[in-house]
């Protein structure tokens, strides 16, 4: 059956390896399981600039020509879009595994994706956002979410980078 909370992003067409660097980072920051994307123009991009954090040796980045392939029987296919009709991201309640599908930066998703969506959501924003940031917040939603996520300063001390060590000191009263 595969890991009860099991998480796929997948990218249809993306052509910037900047977002392609920075959705490996946001993969790791929010534990996905993997990344998939469809079409050749992040192949022909310089690749991975932006994976600062090497998430790439962490988490797999795979090309597929069918981004539904292959998934696990019980995920839900999100598709992430501003379509008419799709549910705001502030009041969707995430499947336990799910795949969440982004467009490209420079279109929409395909009609057939939206069709075989088990949901569809959009972030209530004034205009579109860049792809990374969608996956970062939809990833970040998906978290706050979640019952039980660990929270306090051992999460703090293991998350932040090396050089900080900052404190957050109380007012004398």
């Amino acid at each position: 059956m595969g890991d009860p909370q099991a998480v796929f992003i997948a990218l249809v067409d993306p052509k910037s390896p900047t977002n392609v660097g920075a959705i490996m980072r946001a993969a790791g920051c929010y534990q996905a399981d993997q990344v998939r994307y469809s079409g050749t123009r992040f192949e022909r991009a310089a690749r991975y600039q932006t994976d600062t954090k090497d998430m790439l040796s962490k988490i797999p980045l795979l090309r597929e020509d069918d981004l539904l392939s292959g998934l696990p029987a019980d995920m839900k296919i999100v598709c992430v879009e501003l379509a008419e009709g799709a549910s705001p991201l502030p009041q969707f309640v995430h499947p336990q595994q799910a795949i969440y599908v982004f467009g490209p930066e420079d279109g929409s998703l395909p009609q057939v994706l939206i069709n075989q969506a088990d949901h569809v959501v959009y972030v209530p924003t004034v205009t579109c956002m860049n792809l990374a940031a969608s996956v970062n917040v939809v990833l970040y939603d998906r978290l706050a979410k979640t019952p039980g996520v660990a929270q306090g300063d051992a999460l703090i001390k293991n998350s932040r980078d090396i050089n900080n060590r900052l404190k957050v000191r109380k007012p004398a009263e």
